[in-house]
């Protein structure tokens, strides 16, 4: 495959003033005080993009989603940094973008054809696919200036996509057309991708990025948070948006009171001083901390006994989200399993063998206890977590087995 467009070390920064006169002041006094402070819309990003595949953006208002796509269709230029690009254009960044807006629908068609490097006569080849697409009736010869927004989205992309671009980039423009015309926007990009067009496209709707694109691109704060397949990258996204930034350390060692009052016994194996404590938990490791739906997952504890026998004894393992949402929670005294319930050091394996969660982080809750969960020994809220991403199998929290029937 081409590389269609390739990005190294890309950085764009701009120099922010205080007041518009402190931009005047540094450019007659250029050895003395600087009046400006940088900010760096952009800081190192590195991607390739090949002929044919569907890269969707994903990022916060604010995260260089934008800046990115100006400097790829040549708006803004780079503060250093290599970007090369393989192939002719078509982009719709902003409502009205390249239009001038005492023209009527006609002539900037024409306008943008021109830009874009088409001669007039190969736009009268393309004229009436544009009109047809576009849809907004007499007004196609009236000045652009009386548009609606939703008629600036219908122009904008029947130019767009009418006209045979190796790459198309799309931001945002969708979310002002009606469903109808969404539908026909996305039909349309679909046979481009198809036929082996290029396409960027930034939507804040993730299951538009999940249903359309084959790879994501995540950017927080000017930089690349991750990138890869689109449903992964997308569960990734939504699970930050809900949650924000999280610990993933899932091999903890832990520490509280009774733990930090231990004095050496039996190897790693440490009694503690107080006679109260009749067990804890002294390890919790995961076997990983991203996976598929699907997938299996072990959660390994370590616990200790500190009396010759404890009666009754089981252990807990359950699921949360980081909201605290009680997915799934089982344990050994209900699944009839006899655990090790005698001094010292003991070490059980929980195995969910096939995961039926979908997308998201959760997190895990450990817990030893007695007397049917009545009476707690030691409790471990959140200890670790995972996270679990896929290509865009089904939506929800679970995936449950299921059929489908027709019948006519």
């Amino acid at each position: 495959m081409s590389v269609m467009i390739k990005v190294k070390d890309l950085v764009k920064t701009y120099n922010i003033y205080e007041k518009p006169i402190d931009r005047l002041k540094e450019n007659l006094f250029k050895s003395k005080k600087s009046y400006h402070r940088e900010f760096v819309a952009l800081n190192g990003l590195t991607f390739d993009v090949q002929k044919g595949d569907a890269i969707g953006i994903l990022g916060k208002n604010g995260s260089g989603k934008s800046t990115l796509l100006k400097m790829i269709t040549g708006v803004l230029t780079p503060t250093s940094g290599e970007l090369t690009i393989n192939g002719k254009i078509a982009a719709i960044l902003e409502l009205g973008a390249g239009f001038n807006m005492e023209y009527s629908g006609i002539e900037n068609i024409y306008l943008n054809g021109t830009m874009m490097g088409y001669t007039r006569e190969e736009m009268d080849a393309k004229i009436d696919a544009i009109v047809k697409f576009a849809d907004i009736g007499d007004f196609i010869n009236q000045p652009v200036k009386i548009y609606s927004s939703g008629m600036f989205a219908r122009l904008a992309f029947a130019v767009a996509i009418n006209v045979d671009p190796d790459i198309l980039i799309v931001d945002e423009a969708l979310a002002v057309g009606d469903t109808r015309f969404q539908i026909k926007c996305i039909e349309k990009m679909k046979n481009l991708k198809t036929n082996g067009t290029t396409i960027l496209f930034v939507s804040h709707a993730t299951e538009q990025i999940k249903r359309f694109c084959n790879k994501a691109i995540w950017l927080m704060d000017g930089r690349i948070k991750t990138q890869g397949e689109s449903g992964e990258i997308a569960d990734l996204y939504e699970d930050f948006m809900k949650y924000g930034e999280r610990d993933n350390t899932t091999d903890v060692r832990l520490k509280d009171k009774a733990v930090e009052d231990e004095v050496p016994s039996n190897g790693e194996f440490r009694a503690p001083v107080n006679d109260d404590t009749l067990a804890s938990i002294a390890k919790v490791e995961l076997s990983k901390e991203k996976l598929r739906s699907f997938e299996d997952i072990e959660v390994e504890v370590t616990y200790d006994i500190y009396r010759e026998e404890i009666d009754g004894f089981l252990l807990g393992v359950a699921i949360y989200t980081p909201g605290r949402e009680y997915i799934f929670g089982p344990n050994t005294s209900l699944e009839k399993v006899k655990m090790p319930n005698t001094f010292g050091r003991h070490k059980v394996i929980y195995r969910i063998p096939k995961m039926p969660l979908l997308g998201g982080t959760y997190t895990i809750d450990v817990g030893i206890f007695t007397d049917e969960s009545i009476i707690n020994l030691d409790y471990k809220e959140a200890i670790c977590e995972f996270k679990v991403a896929n290509k865009y199998i089904s939506e929800g929290k679970f995936y449950i087995s299921h059929e489908w029937n027709v019948i006519e």
